[in-house]
């Protein structure tokens, strides 16, 4: 399952990308890509809306690859750690075979 966002994501966005990901999970999805590919921003409720998706699907084996190719969205998710928590792809082929767990 792919979640593309495009543009800000911050407090006013962050209910639909949450929205989004309840969706894929409740409708069974295994793994999870969000595809950061467009964004412009991202902030700390972004961030904690992406780390429910791993605490919800880690009991499973499931993950969350992210599409990031931007230097500066890139550099968030270093500073806070969380490229220690998600696997951080340049590229969406890359991030699905992880999101599928073949990687």
């Amino acid at each position: 399952m792919v979640i593309a966002v495009h543009g800000q994501a911050d407090l006013h966005t962050a209910p639909e990308l949450r929205n989004a990901i309840t969706a894929a999970l409740d409708g069974g999805a295994t793994g999870l890509v969000v595809d950061l590919s467009e964004a412009t921003f991202i902030d700390s409720m972004t961030l904690g809306v992406l780390l429910g998706a791993v605490k919800r699907l880690r009991p499973s084996g499931g993950k969350v690859a992210i599409v990031c190719s931007d230097p500066h969205i890139r550099r968030i998710f270093e500073i806070t750690l969380l490229d220690r928590v998600f696997s951080l792809h340049t590229d969406l082929e890359a991030a699905r075979a992880v999101g599928r767990g073949s990687a």
